[in-house]
């Protein structure tokens, strides 16, 4: 039979992309990228919660909640005070600083019970605190109603005038996720700047916490006793991103830690993170504001230059039974914020790993290494492999909130005002 020269050369073609899309696998090359900017123009967007249809809710740190149609059509929901163009507002909701409407997530039910939960800062008791609020969504996602705050009493930091860094509103965690395996939410907290805090057994900041749909401590929390039984685990910095590891569902934290020592650990029920920022601890002597958070507390009494002599955020000297970090970033990091796990066949040699966003934050405060980490985490999670700076096919930013949409792609949130889709082939 007379080979057809065109069929031939497309016989051929096919089976060398075919080759080489598995020689790449097998060799663990990074998937190439495209990108979409889904939305732009907005003010520093924090989070995003999707539907299978890709409906895609999302936050604005001092605007509100929205939702994207699959259309592209952008319908605001629920303003913040002095928010202009919601169909509603509410006057306690308020931003400051580091505070204000963050973490979204939508409830496993949604098709059934129309809910989704927001976590965002209120005035509503004095001087403030951090809310997990759950909202009804009308059937043509125009308008939210029935507000009922589940969680009322995480900590906020107001304005101190003897505290020598940072502002008010600051270190607040604020990210919200369901586990898939156990169907419960997880809320991350801060430790707002107040030593006490992280290892309060009362006092619900620096905690990660694990409730039901009404705000309840989940069946099967075991904190120490005295504790608040809503609280997973505890002794934390502040945590802004949550993921749960495919096919164990084993919660696994990102943190921002003191001057770059920024961790990711895989939670252990009941675990005591190990930061402790109170005077006195780990051989630290006195503190401004009885905050040992930062240089030169941390710093032992080394030249600061001497950046490997850090002191770790898990103190296990103080707590040696605290959970372990499976990843420090060495001094690298410059901000960790939200976590994701990367799954399906398109991402090659990255399905199943976690990612991370960098928002870039050098001393000093200049922007350095805004990035998208890629990071191998052993099988117990205790411990990591490679980890690959993302290659971007965009000019990076302050990656505030990375989530994996229904479609495999990934999103990113930066500060800067845009939405990104990056999606593997």
């Amino acid at each position: 039979m007379k080979r057809n020269p065109i069929l031939w050369s497309l016989c051929v073609a096919m089976a060398s992309f075919v080759f080489s899309a598995a020689t790449a696998a097998e060799h663990g090359k990074a998937p190439k990228l495209t990108h979409t900017k889904v939305l732009s123009g907005l003010e520093n967007p924090w989070d995003m919660a999707f539907l299978p249809d890709e409906t895609m809710f999302f936050t604005e740190k001092c605007k509100g909640l929205s939702v994207r149609l699959p259309s592209g059509d952008v319908n605001k929901l629920l303003g913040m005070k002095d928010s202009k163009d919601y169909p509603s507002t509410a006057d306690d909701l308020f931003c400051e600083g580091q505070a204000g409407m963050q973490g979204v997530a939508i409830d496993p039910d949604f098709n059934d019970n129309r809910t989704i939960y927001v976590y965002s800062t209120s005035s509503k008791t004095s001087p403030g605190t951090n809310r997990v609020m759950r909202l009804k969504v009308n059937d043509d996602l125009s308008e939210v109603s029935d507000r009922t705050d589940i969680v009322d009493d995480i900590p906020y930091k107001p304005a101190a005038t003897d505290h020598p860094f940072g502002g008010p509103g600051a270190h607040n965690g604020g990210r919200l996720r369901f586990n898939p395996g156990d169907g419960y939410l997880y809320v991350t907290t801060g430790d707002t700047h107040n030593g006490v805090v992280p290892q309060s057994p009362t006092r619900i900041g620096g905690k990660v916490l694990r409730i039901d749909r009404d705000g309840k401590a989940a069946a099967g929390n075991k904190p120490p006793d005295g504790f608040d039984p809503r609280i997973y685990t505890y002794g934390h910095r502040n945590p802004q991103g949550i993921a749960f590891r495919p096919g164990t569902n084993q919660p696994v934290t990102a943190e921002h830690g003191p001057w770059h020592s920024d961790e990711i650990t895989a939670l252990e029920l009941g675990g005591n993170g190990g930061w402790d920022p109170r005077p006195n601890m780990a051989g630290r002597g006195d503190c401004p504001d009885n905050y040992c958070g930062y240089m030169p507390n941390q710093m032992e009494g080394v030249d600061p230059k001497e950046r490997s002599k850090f002191m770790s955020m898990t103190d296990t000297k103080t707590y040696p039974d605290a959970m372990k970090p499976a990843w420090v970033n060495n001094q690298k990091s410059q901000g960790t914020s939200s976590a994701a796990f990367l799954t399906g066949e398109r991402w090659g040699p990255w399905d199943g790993r976690l990612v991370v966003g960098v928002m870039g934050i050098g001393f000093g405060g200049t922007p350095v290494g805004q990035r998208i980490d890629v990071i191998e985490l052993s099988e117990d999670g205790k411990s990591a492999g490679e980890v690959v700076t993302m290659s971007l096919p965009m000019a990076a930013g302050r990656f505030r909130s990375v989530v994996q949409g229904p479609d495999g792609s990934l999103y990113a949130a930066v500060d800067e005002g845009d939405i990104h889709k990056l999606t593997p082939y």
